[in-house]
């Protein structure tokens, strides 16, 4: 970085982050490359494998909410169940896990 400008840490991290994001761009067409071209891709200094794998998530609410005949809401599945209305709120804080995420975002000027 120039210092002659007067840039700062946070200067420095939007222009790592802007690299990134060029860099990623690049990455991710060679990726393609690789993926049109066959399994596997052999290069003077490094292999790449183009592995295929299917993912799945199971929409637990949508499901429970089918066999109980009410519409996917965690309150009327709650009811349903025999949750009186006034401590669905407490029920489902009380089975919620919250984590703190932290993020940093950088925009240029």
């Amino acid at each position: 970085m120039n210092n002659d400008l007067g840039l700062n840490s946070v200067d420095t991290l939007g222009s790592l982050l802007a690299q990134i994001a060029d860099l990623t761009k690049q990455a991710d067409a060679i990726k393609d490359q690789i993926k049109d071209g066959g399994k596997s891709v052999e290069g003077v200094l490094f292999n790449a494998t183009y592995i295929e794998a299917n993912r799945s998530s199971t929409d637990w609410l949508a499901l429970v909410a089918t066999k109980l005949g009410v519409e996917a809401d965690w309150k009327k599945v709650a009811v349903k169940i025999g949750y009186e209305e006034k401590d669905v709120p407490k029920a489902i804080a009380d089975n919620t896990k919250t984590t703190a995420v932290f993020s940093v975002k950088v925009t240029a000027r």
